[in-house]
């Protein structure tokens, strides 16, 4: 499974941006989905994730009820809408795939597969 994750930038405190990452070689819907984060100087950690069929999401408590995860199983894309950012999110952002059932898995060695990473910087 290759994975491109891409839509990161520069916003200021405040503003919003849509990740997405897109899936190619191997079955899309089968995946549990995943958006991790690594800030300058600081361990990767979770972000989100979201079911094989969409229907289950679950996000890290800094990022709950700003972030938004779904999935485009047609389209093998997984977004991350994330509002109200605030300098604090700036990170590179991953996103990943895993086999298996549950998507309340939050440590970065459970994913199988790994995208590049996107830049977002948010400025005060």
């Amino acid at each position: 499974v290759q994975l491109q994750a891409y839509g990161g930038g520069l916003v200021q405190a405040g503003g919003s941006l849509r990740l997405s990452c897109a899936a190619s070689g191997g079955t899309f819907s089968n995946s549990i989905m995943g958006w991790f984060r690594r800030a300058p100087g600081k361990e990767r950690t979770f972000v989100a994730a979201i079911s094989r069929s969409g229907g289950g999401t679950d996000y890290a408590d800094t990022v709950k009820g700003r972030f938004t995860v779904s999935r485009d199983n047609a389209k093998s894309t997984v977004y991350l809408e994330m509002n109200s950012l605030k300098p604090e999110d700036t990170a590179v952002y991953y996103c990943a795939a895993r086999g298996g059932r549950s998507y309340t898995v939050y440590t970065a060695r459970e994913y199988n597969y790994w995208g590049q990473g996107t830049q977002v910087t948010v400025s005060s």
